[in-house]
């Protein structure tokens, strides 16, 4: 499932002079106005040193003046003294924007930096076929529409580690602007040589040079003039209805409503899969214990639909929280698929730190891409939490009209974790009784939709993503048409008043 942050611009930077930062991904709520650390390099050096080789200021291969692609920009910048640096910054600061660390594999000392010596970045810029190694690297850069691309200028040109990355990546359709910070030379010939680099595909805007006195007005003015599509940021754990989509704190999106396969055999596994996917669902809920990850998995590679727009969660079992690490690995190479989009700790058990500790390094791996908890409620939490480094992106509960956490929900939700139901039909033995209770098919009656529909919209409105589980195709389809009607607060109403805090589970 891609990870789609709505217009979020990702910009690249460098740490530190001797050690160039960290290549993390770091969101505009996560950064503050000069929180970049730098790594400018010759920027600075070229203004005290160069009195030649001036090009023109910006520019002028480009067929556009504004941006026309939908909207998630990416902002990448290298930087080692501060100078490109705070012309990210001002770039996050008047868009909204992330920022990524583009790092050097190894970090550029001050020796390294100084200007007609012999070193190694005078060196590197005299080889056209320099590629510094970048250290880390773009999680899902193809989420991004409009790529900012900065540097400073070294002998007149980009750093080569702007090459790699560029050919880093596959920046097809994407829409690329870059910037640099120089005293002399201008973008021209910097820019024209690293859209050589890019396949045809790319459409290379009309760059803008910025000297080391340029002003934040200086900065505001240069995008304002780009015409960039007006910016939707959305909120972590913000449901959003019309890609009917939350945003996890992880950064990856996930569908608000899917299936759950507690029970399904194989063959059960892939027709309900399917037709799930038919209907336009993309998340698929299984587990260690259901007994079918082998079934999701051949289920999901079987499809037509592209890897990355189907969201599968899977969950360890406390039996395999004392090798954790190999069953992640099992788990993958039971479903056939190159990562797993979410694994869960089934419930709590001896040994849950460590398993989740566990489940981070696989991330840090990229074999998982968000992590969570199954079955944890405020004082696991409050005990847990604490133990960790990693904030849950989910926490899966049981929850349904006679069993809704009103009480844990919203101080799960004040973590930045979102909450998903598990049994929000009642589970198996309770669904009968649920779907005919007299409030819910009253409700249902009125927007001529089914009691299932008015269950799994109510959780939907108070923010629990629904995984209902079925092998009925046609009430697969049926769980999934939640969109066409809206309780009104009074129907949420009532339906809150049937709370009976009745587990029908003992997790």
């Amino acid at each position: 499932m891609k990870r789609s942050i709505s217009l979020f611009l990702l910009v690249c930077v460098i740490a530190g002079l001797a050690a160039c930062g960290s290549g993390n991904v770091v969101s505009s709520s996560d950064s503050e106005s000069g929180a970049i650390s730098g790594a400018e390099s010759q920027s600075e050096a070229e203004s005290e040193t160069e009195e030649t080789g001036t090009v023109e200021e910006e520019s002028s291969r480009e067929e556009s003046d504004s941006v026309s692609s939908g909207g998630k920009i990416l902002v990448a910048y290298f930087s080692c003294t501060g100078t490109t640096e705070q012309i990210a910054q001002w770039i996050i600061d008047e868009t909204g924007a992330d920022s990524y660390e583009i790092v050097a594999e190894d970090p550029y000392t001050e020796e390294d930096l100084a200007y007609y010596t012999g070193g190694r970045a005078d060196q590197e810029q005299a080889d056209d076929s320099a590629r510094p190694a970048i250290s880390g690297s773009v999680e899902n850069i193809g989420q991004y529409d409009v790529i900012f691309l900065g540097y400073p200028i070294w002998h007149g040109q980009a750093p080569r580690i702007i090459s790699t990355f560029l050919e880093s990546y596959d920046f097809s359709d994407v829409t690329i602007i870059p910037f640099c910070t120089s005293h002399s030379s201008g973008i021209g010939s910097s820019a024209e040589n690293l859209h050589d680099l890019c396949a045809d595909t790319v459409t290379w805007m009309e760059g803008r040079r910025f000297s080391g006195d340029a002003a934040e007005s200086d900065v505001v003015e240069w995008i304002e003039s780009l015409e960039l599509p007006e910016s939707e940021v959305q909120t972590v754990g913000e449901f959003n209805f019309e890609t009917r989509t939350v945003l996890l704190n992880s950064g990856y999106e996930m569908p608000i409503m899917g299936l759950g396969t507690y029970s399904l055999s194989d063959e059960e596994c892939a027709v309900s899969i399917a037709a799930l996917l038919e209907a336009g669902g993309r998340l698929i809920d299984t587990a260690y214990m259901y007994g079918n990850e082998a079934a999701v998995g051949q289920a999901v590679r079987d499809s037509d639909v592209p890897r990355e727009e189907i969201f599968v969660i899977t969950k360890l079992y406390p039996n395999q929280f004392d090798h954790a690490a190999e069953a992640i690995d099992e788990a993958l190479e039971k479903m056939g698929l190159d990562y797993i989009d979410m694994i869960l700790l089934h419930h709590p058990g001896d040994g849950d730190v460590e398993a989740y500790l566990a489940l981070e390094q696989a991330v840090a791996d990229g074999k998982v891409h968000s992590i969570g908890l199954s079955n944890w409620y405020v004082e696991e939490l409050e005990e847990f939490l604490p133990q960790v480094n990693i904030t849950p992106a989910l926490v899966q509960n049981e929850i349904h009209p006679y069993y809704q956490e009103n009480d844990v929900i919203p101080y799960i939700q004040s973590l930045g974790i979102v909450v998903q139901g598990w049994y929000p039909l009642g589970g198996r033995g309770h669904t009968a009784e649920l779907l005919g209770d007299e409030t819910i098919t009253a409700i249902a009656e009125t927007h001529g939709v089914s009691s299932a529909q008015v269950i799994l919209r109510w959780n939907l409105q108070k923010g629990v993503v629904v995984i209902p589980g079925s092998s009925d195709p046609e009430h697969i389809r049926e769980n999934l048409d939640l969109f066409g009607f809206e309780l009104t607060d009074e129907e949420m109403e009532q339906i809150n008043a049937l709370d009976r805090n009745e587990k029908h589970d003992w997790y």
